[in-house]
């Protein structure tokens, strides 16, 4: 019975780290057989955490892709999700727009402030994205980096701990983005490609060096 909780847990966080998989992938990325993968995510399905679609690829017949549903997604930790809504709710009721907008700024600058502690000019740039991942990891994020073909960075968060809090008031992203630009310099151009609060299973960026 634990090692069913185990790989069930186990599934969860490769849907929520990879995104959508055959039930083939899954099965080896489990290490199990394809009928233990079955198993394992018809029950979650059962549960409410997981969905499949079914998709022609080619001229082959269809493959169910199983992804994470919204209920998936929740297991993730969303930190202090009620005060977080209550708070923000309250700042705009009784001090306004301008002042929330304020406050986020004034916690991005706190948060660049922090960064800076580990991540110097002098780093190289990869040095910088790596720190930068560590850091996000570090704060709830999922946060990982990759190198890609051309020489520019995908930089990738499989989790926001903040999407109530963004939902409500996308300053917070905003505030983010300029984060990540100002640390790692003026000479680095940083692109969101994926959004978490558009529909997207995570944010990712492109950062590449702009000469």
């Amino acid at each position: 019975m634990n090692k069913l909780i185990r790989d069930s847990q186990q599934a969860i966080h490769i849907l929520k780290n990879n995104g959508e998989r055959t039930l083939k992938e899954l099965a080896d990325e489990l290490g199990i057989t394809t009928e233990g993968a079955r198993f394992q995510l018809l029950k979650l399905a059962g549960e409410g955490f997981v969905k499949s679609e079914s998709r022609a690829i080619g001229r082959g017949r269809p493959q169910q892709f199983w992804s994470l549903t919204q209920r998936g997604h929740s297991l993730f930790p969303d930190s202090h999700t009620e005060l977080s809504i209550r708070l923000i709710t309250k700042i705009k009721e009784e001090l306004g727009e301008e002042a929330l907008t304020k406050l986020i700024a004034s916690n991005g600058r706190d948060n660049l402030r922090n960064y800076r502690i580990v991540i110097t000019e002098g780093d190289a740039l990869e040095s910088k994205i790596q720190k930068l991942a560590t850091l996000r990891d570090q704060e709830g994020y999922m946060a990982h980096f990759e190198k890609n073909d051309d020489g520019s960075y995908l930089f990738i968060e499989n989790h926001c701990p903040i999407c109530a809090a963004a939902t409500l008031c996308q300053g917070f992203c905003s505030t983010e983005l300029n984060t990540f630009q100002s640390i790692l310099g003026p000479d680095v151009h940083v692109k969101r490609i994926d959004h978490i609060l558009s529909g997207a299973r995570r944010c990712a960026y492109i950062i590449e060096n702009k000469a």
